[in-house]
Protein backbone atom coordinates (compact mmCIF):
# COMPACT_ATOMS: atom_id res chain seq x y z
CA UNK A 1 0.00 0.00 0.00
CA UNK A 2 1.20 3.64 -0.80
CA UNK A 3 2.23 5.24 2.18
CA UNK A 4 0.89 8.47 1.20
CA UNK A 5 -2.00 7.00 -1.05
CA UNK A 6 -3.28 5.02 1.62
CA UNK A 7 -4.31 8.21 4.10
CA UNK A 8 -8.04 9.60 3.18
CA UNK A 9 -8.20 13.32 2.37
CA UNK A 10 -11.17 14.90 4.44
CA UNK A 11 -13.74 17.48 2.96
CA UNK A 12 -13.65 20.87 4.46
CA UNK A 13 -17.31 22.71 5.46
CA UNK A 14 -18.29 24.21 2.02
CA UNK A 15 -16.62 22.22 -0.21
CA UNK A 16 -18.28 19.94 -2.57
CA UNK A 17 -16.27 16.85 -4.30
CA UNK A 18 -17.80 15.39 -7.72
CA UNK A 19 -16.95 12.42 -8.80
CA UNK A 20 -17.79 11.25 -12.72
CA UNK A 21 -15.79 8.24 -14.72
CA UNK A 22 -12.52 8.80 -12.45
CA UNK A 23 -13.48 13.35 -13.36
CA UNK A 24 -12.83 14.63 -9.91
CA UNK A 25 -14.58 18.15 -9.77
CA UNK A 26 -13.58 20.15 -6.65
CA UNK A 27 -15.58 23.06 -5.92
CA UNK A 28 -14.98 25.60 -2.65
CA UNK A 29 -15.32 29.13 -1.27
CA UNK A 30 -12.31 30.25 -3.82
CA UNK A 31 -13.59 28.54 -6.81
CA UNK A 32 -13.70 25.11 -8.59
CA UNK A 33 -10.94 22.84 -9.89
CA UNK A 34 -10.83 19.88 -12.06
CA UNK A 35 -8.56 16.83 -12.86
CA UNK A 36 -8.90 13.53 -14.97
CA UNK A 37 -7.48 10.74 -12.43
CA UNK A 38 -5.87 7.87 -14.37
CA UNK A 39 -7.36 4.66 -14.77
CA UNK A 40 -5.26 2.55 -12.75
CA UNK A 41 -6.36 4.57 -9.75
CA UNK A 42 -10.34 4.28 -8.14
CA UNK A 43 -11.88 7.52 -6.77
CA UNK A 44 -14.84 7.36 -3.76
CA UNK A 45 -16.50 9.78 -1.62
CA UNK A 46 -16.82 7.90 1.75
CA UNK A 47 -18.01 9.46 5.02
CA UNK A 48 -16.98 12.84 4.18
CA UNK A 49 -13.62 12.06 3.25
CA UNK A 50 -12.26 10.94 -0.27
CA UNK A 51 -10.61 8.03 -0.67
CA UNK A 52 -8.54 6.94 -3.46
CA UNK A 53 -7.33 2.76 -4.33
CA UNK A 54 -6.13 0.79 -6.36
CA UNK A 55 -6.62 -2.23 -8.88
CA UNK A 56 -3.57 -3.67 -8.10
CA UNK A 57 0.33 -3.98 -6.97
CA UNK A 58 1.98 -2.80 -10.11
CA UNK A 59 4.52 -0.69 -10.06
CA UNK A 60 2.54 2.52 -12.20
CA UNK A 61 -0.05 1.46 -10.25
CA UNK A 62 1.56 2.05 -6.97
CA UNK A 63 3.09 5.36 -8.14
CA UNK A 64 -0.21 6.62 -9.07
CA UNK A 65 -1.70 5.96 -6.10
CA UNK A 66 0.33 8.28 -4.26
CA UNK A 67 0.21 11.03 -7.08
CA UNK A 68 -3.64 11.22 -7.59
CA UNK A 69 -3.94 11.71 -3.93
CA UNK A 70 -1.69 14.53 -3.26
CA UNK A 71 -3.15 16.22 -6.72
CA UNK A 72 -6.64 15.62 -5.12
CA UNK A 73 -5.44 16.83 -2.13
CA UNK A 74 -4.12 19.99 -3.42
CA UNK A 75 -7.46 20.76 -5.06
CA UNK A 76 -9.07 20.39 -2.16
CA UNK A 77 -6.47 22.47 -0.21
CA UNK A 78 -6.62 25.26 -3.45
CA UNK A 79 -10.33 25.72 -3.28
CA UNK A 80 -10.21 26.18 0.64
CA UNK A 81 -6.91 28.26 1.75
CA UNK A 82 -5.41 29.03 -1.72
CA UNK A 83 -1.91 28.58 -2.37
CA UNK A 84 0.95 31.63 -3.06
CA UNK A 85 4.32 31.84 -4.29
CA UNK A 86 6.42 34.77 -2.83
CA UNK A 87 9.78 36.57 -5.18
CA UNK A 88 12.33 38.75 -4.58
CA UNK A 89 13.87 41.23 -6.88
CA UNK A 90 17.51 42.20 -5.70
CA UNK A 91 19.57 44.43 -8.15
CA UNK A 92 20.11 48.14 -8.38
CA UNK A 93 17.45 50.03 -9.70
CA UNK A 94 15.40 46.57 -10.35
CA UNK A 95 11.80 47.35 -9.33
CA UNK A 96 8.20 45.93 -9.78
CA UNK A 97 4.91 47.35 -10.09
CA UNK A 98 1.43 45.87 -11.05
CA UNK A 99 -0.80 47.59 -13.21
CA UNK A 100 -4.15 46.15 -13.33
CA UNK A 101 -3.84 42.26 -14.30
CA UNK A 102 -0.33 42.64 -15.76
CA UNK A 103 3.52 43.12 -13.73
CA UNK A 104 5.67 45.26 -15.37
CA UNK A 105 9.33 44.14 -14.17
CA UNK A 106 12.55 46.72 -14.80
CA UNK A 107 15.35 44.20 -14.03
CA UNK A 108 18.12 45.50 -15.55
CA UNK A 109 17.38 45.69 -19.72
CA UNK A 110 16.42 48.27 -21.70
CA UNK A 111 13.33 48.05 -21.19
CA UNK A 112 10.22 46.93 -18.89
CA UNK A 113 8.93 43.61 -19.31
CA UNK A 114 5.31 42.90 -18.86
CA UNK A 115 4.05 39.58 -17.43
CA UNK A 116 0.09 39.01 -18.17
CA UNK A 117 -1.57 37.59 -15.25
CA UNK A 118 -3.18 33.73 -16.89
CA UNK A 119 -6.75 33.25 -15.44
CA UNK A 120 -6.86 32.21 -11.73
CA UNK A 121 -4.12 33.89 -10.77
CA UNK A 122 -3.15 37.35 -9.03
CA UNK A 123 -0.33 39.19 -8.90
CA UNK A 124 0.69 41.38 -5.74
CA UNK A 125 3.56 44.00 -5.18
CA UNK A 126 3.99 44.42 -1.42
CA UNK A 127 6.73 46.59 -2.21
CA UNK A 128 8.98 47.83 -4.94
CA UNK A 129 11.18 44.81 -4.68
CA UNK A 130 8.27 41.78 -3.51
CA UNK A 131 6.27 39.65 -5.50
CA UNK A 132 3.32 37.57 -4.83
CA UNK A 133 1.94 35.17 -7.02
CA UNK A 134 -1.55 33.61 -5.73
CA UNK A 135 -3.98 31.44 -6.87
CA UNK A 136 -6.04 28.25 -6.16
CA UNK A 137 -4.28 26.03 -9.13
CA UNK A 138 -0.98 24.61 -7.19
CA UNK A 139 0.83 23.90 -10.59
CA UNK A 140 -0.35 27.05 -12.21
CA UNK A 141 0.94 29.22 -9.16
CA UNK A 142 4.29 27.39 -9.18
CA UNK A 143 4.79 27.65 -13.25
CA UNK A 144 3.87 31.12 -12.69
CA UNK A 145 6.24 32.05 -10.17
CA UNK A 146 9.02 29.88 -11.97
CA UNK A 147 8.46 31.37 -15.44
CA UNK A 148 8.70 35.28 -13.69
CA UNK A 149 11.98 34.15 -12.08
CA UNK A 150 13.19 32.54 -15.32
CA UNK A 151 13.16 36.12 -16.80
CA UNK A 152 16.07 37.19 -14.19
CA UNK A 153 17.85 34.23 -13.24
CA UNK A 154 20.52 35.60 -10.14
CA UNK A 155 23.95 35.84 -10.99
CA UNK A 156 26.50 33.78 -8.64
CA UNK A 157 28.62 37.35 -7.98
CA UNK A 158 26.17 39.68 -6.84
CA UNK A 159 22.75 37.55 -6.31
CA UNK A 160 21.23 40.47 -8.72
CA UNK A 161 17.84 38.68 -10.60
CA UNK A 162 14.43 37.44 -9.06
CA UNK A 163 14.94 34.81 -6.56
CA UNK A 164 12.22 33.01 -4.50
CA UNK A 165 11.75 34.16 -0.84
CA UNK A 166 13.43 31.90 0.99
CA UNK A 167 15.79 30.41 -1.50
CA UNK A 168 19.68 30.89 -0.92
CA UNK A 169 22.25 31.86 -3.75
CA UNK A 170 25.78 30.68 -3.26
CA UNK A 171 27.49 33.75 -3.55
CA UNK A 172 31.55 33.15 -5.22
CA UNK A 173 34.80 34.97 -4.94
CA UNK A 174 35.31 37.65 -7.37
CA UNK A 175 38.33 38.12 -8.96
CA UNK A 176 41.34 39.09 -6.66
CA UNK A 177 44.12 41.65 -6.98
CA UNK A 178 47.33 40.31 -8.02
CA UNK A 179 49.10 39.32 -4.54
Amino acid sequence: MSRIGKHPIAIPQGVTVDINNNLVTVKGPKGELKTQVGKLTNVKVEDNQIVLTRNGDTKDERAQHGLYRVLVNNMVTGVTKGFEKKLVINGIGFKVTTTGSKLVLNIGFSHPIEVEAPSGIKFECPSATEITVSGIDKQLVGAVAAKIKALRVPDPYHAYGVRYENETIAIKEGKTAGK
